[in-house]
């Protein structure tokens, strides 16, 4: 049986400050409406939930058509939620073309999300680990980055 092991390759680790509340910042992770407003939020994506349920066992679903049309289901199950301190949830992507013919999908990943408090701040500190290659990793890098702009900017509203 192949195994994966731990290096730079096959996981992402992101720090950042967020000029809001440890509990507003943890609910925008827990709370579909909230949510909905940053996560996988680019140019050009449509983005939609067909299933959310933020609890321990709970599974999120959701569908992000980019302009060409490919359609990308992804599925996070949570494993622990402790607010507003942590979260821990799997997560996976299945990938269609335009037709609806499943391209490909990505194996299972995990990712921890701490939230520490910085005065007026919150420090985020994601991990996401398990990839199985360094382009699967690169990509999830830049789309988490991605993702926090987006989250930096609805923690304004």
């Amino acid at each position: 049986m192949a195994s994966t092991s731990a290096g730079p390759e096959t996981k992402v680790e992101i720090r950042r400050m967020f000029a809001a509340k440890r509990e507003k910042v943890f609910e925008a992770w827990t709370q579909r409406e909230k949510l909905e407003k940053w996560m996988c939020r680019f140019p050009n994506n449509g983005t939609r939930y067909t299933a959310f349920d933020a609890r321990p066992g709970g599974t999120n679903v959701m569908e992000v058509t980019s302009q060409d049309g490919t359609l990308y289901k992804q599925r996070v199950t949570f494993r622990e939620i402790r607010p507003p301190e942590k979260l821990v949830f799997t997560w996976a992507w299945e990938k269609y073309s335009p037709t609806g013919e499943k391209i490909n999908e990505q194996a299972e990943t995990l990712v921890t999300v701490e939230f520490r408090p910085r005065g007026t701040f919150t420090e985020v500190f994601l991990t996401h680990e398990s990839f199985t290659d360094a382009g699967a990793r690169a990509d999830h890098n830049k789309g988490w980055n991605g993702c926090f702009d987006a989250l930096e900017k609805a923690l304004e509203e």
